[in-house]
């Protein structure tokens, strides 16, 4: 059974960075499209990072380009979501999630597997 396990959230400043996390068990990355999403209160789930890594897909959401970027190790079967220059706006709960491998999509309903979510919370 494939399992997502994310860690790394809290609380920053403005301009400050963290890194997140993402663990799988159960399978590989490679075998997926990967998918960092987010949830702020009273908003919709949105896309922030998609790719595959043998591929080498990348996409990410307007409101992050340039100041987010996806990275992996493959010994630790982990991802990660580096994530600077923060802002305020950037406060939701973050989520990783896998779909099919040759999806490349940013919406939420073509993943399959998901964490529990971590809270990232940008003070101003």
């Amino acid at each position: 059974e494939v399992q997502l396990v994310e860690s790394g959230g809290g609380l920053v400043q403005t301009g400050g960075s963290l890194r997140l996390s993402c663990a799988l068990s159960g399978g590989t990355f490679d075998d997926y499209t990967v998918g960092w999403f987010r949830q702020a209160p009273g908003k919709e789930r949105e896309g922030v990072a998609c790719f595959s890594l043998p591929d080498r897909v990348f996409y990410y959401g307007d409101p992050v380009k340039g100041r987010f970027a996806v990275a992996s190790d493959h010994a630790k079967n982990a991802v990660y979501l580096q994530m600077n220059s923060l802002k305020p706006e950037d406060t939701a709960v973050y989520y990783c999630a896998t779909g099919p491998r040759y999806t490349y999509s940013s919406g939420p309903h073509e993943y399959d597997y998901w964490g529990q979510g971590t809270q990232v919370t940008v003070s101003s």
